[in-house]
């Protein structure tokens, strides 16, 4: 029996099974109008954002040889009620590099292999318009790169429109910087690399005077490997920071609200629509990739994935965080090393997280030898959805982390790196059974102990203690690396900003009621740290959580939750004296925290 309502469509990027299967989709079609005044157009977004399933679109759409199926893909959508002119006009040309390993020593064979596979494909299912005598032609060159440029002649010479698209056209690089190296990354990217040629074959057939190519559409989730492979993507338009396009993939509010109305109408979704989006948009909204656009957008996958389990009529997924969205990120963490050292990028991020954002003019384009450079770094994050366009100031980008997802993606970035590095590293087994007591329970002195000891017993991370800001990152990459805590960096409460707030998740019946608002104080390890000190830092702090925890705003939000304020002093890397209000059991003022 078919459910009342339409299947989520999560994992799922052929939009002709999602519409002639009644599968649910939001409809983005729109936005083909506006792209159809860019030729040869380069598109930018974070991984599991949609970007598949927008080349589905666009190929149903202009490809002349799934006609028989345009109206059952696009009627009722927007472009089906107003269709251009050059709806399935094209013959489309459309390679899919995002199945490539990280194998180099047969890599070139297997790339070979599938773009004449996919030529071979488009030839047979236009046979009308390419006869046998033209595929001999188009297919005898031993080369792809020869096949392609007798394609693209053939073309010209008969007037036949020919779009090209390719997607995740930087998979296999990124997969072979991560796993090989640079050296290994040249390869094929510089000089006479078979990369290289592709695209420069791509580019003579997209040349003036009818190269072949009438259209052109990529996608990828970095701008670096076009700039390696083409000294510049100057065979196309870049559209990524465009905000024309800002809502092209993801899903606004409004849509996403309309999901949950949708599923709640058909009788499937029986969590508080309220605090539904609430969750969703503290996890999943957050993304906006133009500094004119007006508005953020959620990450498809994410809302999927919410949506995927929550239906029918269950409670929010209990990992926030869908494991693909983990599995992808961590193929960033090679940014971070150099060497077998933490180098000037991971230092970099560090100080992103701690301060909260960061100012910088975005690069839309430049080489791998040139990610070192501030700039070109923070747009790469912001590229690869790690950092957002939060506004504007003095005529700057300021870049901020978009949501709960990405900030755990992120800690998690810096605690890999400390451990890979042997900086540091903690038993995360132990650590998340203290921080469940600490939510659950209200036990919070054995997690700072646990902390503290770590501190005072591993030496390799004291290089990385230089600042009240680095212990708030430090803190935060551990203590908020498990579901049970929201946790906000400088949080405005009681007319302050708190260092820290732990806000426990409460969004599923069982979820913690003990929350905690940490206030930092840091002495110099050059400076003197006698009991005197330590007694006078500790208590400005504890002054200033009486003020937080006085907020009405904190304890409206979250009203059955009991919060508990938590003042730590660090002389260096050495937590020296730590203490609670609220009623919470104290440690005598300016007493050392002891080994455990």
């Amino acid at each position: 029996m078919t459910a009342p309502y339409p299947r989520i469509p999560y994992g799922e990027a052929d939009i002709r099974r999602i519409r002639l299967w009644g599968w649910l989709y939001v409809d983005k079609t729109r936005f083909l109008r506006r792209l159809e005044d860019e030729r040869y157009a380069f598109l930018i977004r974070p991984r599991r954002f949609g970007k598949s399933l927008w080349v589905s679109v666009l190929r149903h759409y202009y490809d002349r040889s799934m006609a028989e199926h345009w109206h059952g893909v696009f009627d009722g959508t927007d472009i089906g009620r107003a269709p251009t002119e050059d709806r399935s006009r094209y013959v489309v040309l459309g390679f899919n590099f995002s199945a490539f390993e990280n194998t180099l020593e047969t890599l070139q064979e297997r790339f070979e292999t599938h773009c004449e596979i996919e030529l071979g494909s488009t030839l047979r299912v236009n046979a009308d318009l390419f006869p046998d005598h033209a595929v001999r032609r188009i297919l005898a060159p031993p080369s792809i790169d020869g096949k392609l440029q007798a394609l693209f002649v053939y073309c010209r010479e008969q007037g036949i429109p020919l779009y090209v698209m390719i997607d995740e056209y930087d998979n296999f690089a990124n997969t072979i910087l991560a796993h090989r190296g640079p050296e290994a990354y040249e390869l094929f990217t510089h000089g006479g690399g078979f990369y290289r040629s592709f695209f420069a074959t791509l580019k003579a057939g997209a040349g003036q005077g009818g190269g072949g190519i009438e259209r052109l559409f990529i996608t990828g989730v970095s701008p670096v490997t076009m700039d390696d492979v083409t000294s510049g993507f100057n065979i196309g338009k870049n559209i990524s920071l465009e905000p024309d396009f800002n809502e092209m993939l993801g899903f606004n509010a409004d849509e996403v609200q309309g999901l949950v109305k949708l599923y709640r109408d058909a009788g499937a979704f029986s969590q508080d629509p309220d605090k539904a989006l609430a969750l969703m948009g503290e996890w999943y909204n957050g993304y906006r990739f133009a500094e004119e656009a007006k508005t953020d957008v959620y990450n498809t996958d994410m809302v999927l994935y919410y949506l995927d389990h929550s239906i029918p009529n269950r409670g929010a997924p209990r990992d926030l965080i869908d494991a693909n969205i983990r599995i992808d990120y961590r193929k960033l963490r090679h940014l971070l090393v150099t060497g077998r050292q933490l180098n000037g990028n991971f230092d970099l991020l560090r100080r992103v997280v701690a301060d909260g954002e960061a100012e910088t003019h975005l690069a839309a384009s430049f080489p791998l030898e040139r990610l070192h450079r501030r700039e070109n770094f923070l747009s790469l994050m912001h590229f690869f959805g790690l950092l957002t366009i939060r506004g504007v100031r003095d005529g700057v980008p300021v870049l901020d982390v978009p949501n709960q997802t990405v900030k755990r993606l992120t800690y998690g970035h810096l605690r890999d790196a400390w451990e890979e590095m042997g900086v540091f590293a903690l038993d995360f087994y132990v650590l998340e059974r203290l921080v469940r007591r600490m939510a659950y329970h209200g036990e919070w002195r054995a997690l700072v102990q646990h902390l503290a000891t770590a501190l005072a017993n591993q030496t390799g991370i004291r290089d990385y203690i230089d600042g009240e800001r680095t212990v708030q990152a430090f803190l935060a990459a551990y203590l908020g690396m498990t579901e049970h805590f929201v946790l906000r960096s400088e949080r405005e409460l009681g007319k302050g900003f708190a260092d820290l707030h732990l806000e426990p998740v409460t969004a599923r019946h069982d979820g913690p009621r003990h929350g905690y608002v940490v206030e930092l104080k840091y002495i110099k390890r050059t400076e003197a740290a006698d009991e005197a000190v330590v007694s006078e830092r500790l208590e400005r702090a504890k002054e200033q959580l009486h003020r937080y925890l006085g907020d009405e705003g904190l304890r409206r939000h979250q009203p059955s939750v009991h919060h508990t304020g938590l003042a730590l002093v660090f002389h260096g890397w050495e937590l020296v004296a730590s203490d609670a209000v609220e009623g919470v059991a104290k440690v005598p003022r300016g007493r050392r925290v002891e080994s455990a």
